[in-house]
This record gives structure tokens, sequence and C-alpha cells, in this order.
């Protein structure tokens, strides 16, 4: 990593100029940092990072849904150039043939940068109120369409959720505990924290907050929403014995760890219980406006205590060293 002169973005970028603002950082950086994995753009052996955005306009298009002074957020994936039948429709999160482009992370420089361009449909117009919080929405969009693809499966038959558990209170698992109880859904976060912010925030939401396993619990959740990309939490909610229930996976955690896990035994369980485990990624339009919608209707000091620590762009190295307490980390512009 370093902090380095690049030229002006290209025109061909987009016709809305940005003034970034804010960019935050969450796993996904620290892995691309990592080498785990991430690809520049062609042509280039250097990938900006920052895909949670925040910027104001300064140059728009007049005849486009933005102007200047604007509070922005940028879209992260691009479609593919095909498209495929996902993305020729507006749903990049779900593209069939993996040609698509990520800024900051895949074949598309990121918003970690004093100025950047976009097109005007690729960006979402935030309420000024909401302010620096603005930061929030490209992970609440993943969340977002989370709640929206549960909610779509349950439908697919007579389902009432009652229950929710929420496994990890990082950035990801609280704002899912928000919108559970946006929902006036019974919400229960799990997590190995038992001081700093974290049970605080989580308590504070109304719900209930475990330092326990979810099998040891005693809860049977409808609806698990598993935030951590830990194996053994994966495992608990795999086999979370609650019939009909909708298990989401959002997390991504390290590969070639070895676990006991009896395939048939759980095979046997989702069948017999019409039980459902699906992934997540990404967002498209729709769900960054849901997440806007979401943010909104949250109170904003709580929003504001999720972001722990502001780190100015010339020492972003310290916003890569994990502290005590860190929830979202944001890297000021």
């Amino acid at each position: 990593m370093t902090v380095s002169d690049v030229g002006e973005p290209p025109p061909d970028e987009g016709d809305v100029l940005v003034d970034a603002l804010a960019v935050g950082i969450c796993g996904t950086d620290f892995e691309i940092v990592g080498g785990e994995y991430g690809k520049a753009p062609p042509d280039t052996d250097r990938l900006i990072l920052g895909h949670e955005s925040l910027g104001r306009v300064v140059e728009a298009p007049s005849d486009s849904m933005v102007a200047p002074g604007d509070l922005v957020v940028g879209i992260v994936r691009e479609p593919d150039p095909v498209p495929c039948p996902a993305c020729a429709v507006g749903e990049v999160d779900m593209c069939r043939n993996g040609q698509y482009t990520e800024h900051g992370i895949d074949g598309r420089q990121g918003f970690a940068r004093e100025r950047w361009r976009a097109r005007p449909e690729d960006l979402i117009r935030l309420d000024p109120g909401l302010g620096d919080l603005g930061v929030l929405l490209e992970p609440a969009s993943v969340l977002a369409k989370a709640w929206e693809q549960v909610e779509r499966i349950g439908a697919r038959s007579t389902w009432t959720p009652r229950v929710v558990a929420v496994t990890g209170a990082g950035p990801i698992g609280l704002l899912a505990a928000l919108m559970g109880v946006q929902r006036d859904l019974e919400v229960h976060v799990f997590d190995r924290n038992t001081s700093g912010p974290k049970p605080e925030l989580a308590r504070s939401l109304g719900v209930t907050y475990h330092t326990d396993r979810l099998p040891d619990s005693g809860v049977h959740a409808d609806v698990i929403m598993e935030c951590t990309g830990a194996v053994p939490v994966i495992i608990d909610v795999l086999r979370h014995p609650v019939n009909n229930a909708i298990t989401c996976l959002t997390g991504i955690g390290p590969t070639g760890t070895e676990s006991k896990l009896d395939i048939g035994e759980l095979n046997r369980d989702l069948v017999l219980r019409n039980r459902v485990v699906f992934g997540t990624v990404s967002a498209n339009r729709r769900h960054y406006e849901d997440a806007v919608t979401a943010l909104a209707a949250a109170d904003p000091g709580w929003l504001g205590r999720l972001i722990t620590r502001r780190v100015p762009l010339e020492r972003f190295q310290e916003a890569f060293t994990k502290q005590p307490g860190d929830i979202k980390v944001v890297i000021e512009i």
C-alpha cells in the first residue's frame, strides 16, 4: 500500500465528477492487501482501493439525476460487456458469466482518490441530512439484498418468521440486526465480545446479545444471518434444527480449514425440515435504494457509533492496523 499522485480521472469513467469525502475499510480490503484476491485494471499494475465510498458532485450533465453539491455513493459493481441476462436488466450482483468488474476490487479503480468519475446511473444520491454517515451505504446495501432474498425465498410458501439470529456484531452483523428490528422481528445477536462497543450497540437496538454459541442458547431462529465467515460458526448455523428456517451466508472465511461435518446428516436435515441455505454477495441499484430507506429510518446517533475511527488519508496505514473496539474504520479523503 502506498499513497501516490495519479492523473485526473479519465473522462471515459463517466460524465459526473465527484470530490471524494471518505471510504470505508472492510475485510475485503484487508484480503486484497494481503494478496488473497483483487485485480488491477488492464494496462496498469496498480489497483486503487476503496469500494465503500462517499463523495460530493462537482460537475454533472444538466439532464442527469444528480447535480453539483449532491452527496453521492458509487455503485461498486459494473455489468459485464456481453451482457448476461442478469446484467442486461440491471441485476449486476447476479452476473451469470463473471465478466463484471468492481471498483477497488476487480479490474476497476476504486474510490480512494481525491476525485473520481462515474456515469449518473451508477450513483446513488443521498439525503443531505445523512451527511458523513452515507459512507455506511455500501455495506448496508449488501444487507438490504440479503433481507430481500430471504423474504423472496420465504414467499414461496406460507411463512411467518418471528425470530432472527445474527452471528457476528461487526458492521455487517449490526446492520443485519438493524434491518431485522425494522421488520418488527425478535432479533438475537451472537458475538464473542464481552466488552467494548459491540454489546452496547446491539442492546441499544433492543435486541438480545449473546456470547454463547447459537446451539447452546436455546434460540430457535426462523432466519439466520451469518456475518462472520468463521468456519465453526458456519457449522453451527448449518446444523440449526428449525423447520422452514432460512439461512443467509454473508461472510467469507479462510479456505483450507479442516472441520468435521456429516454431509449426509446435513442433507437429511435440510430436506426433511424444508430448510434453505444460500449465499449472497454485492448489490444492485434496487438494494442501494432500499439501504437508503433503512439508514434514513435509523437513529443517526446509533449509526454514528458504528464508525469507531476516522483516519486522515496521510495516515492511511493506521486504518489497516486493527485496534480493540474497531467496528467500522473510515479513511477521510
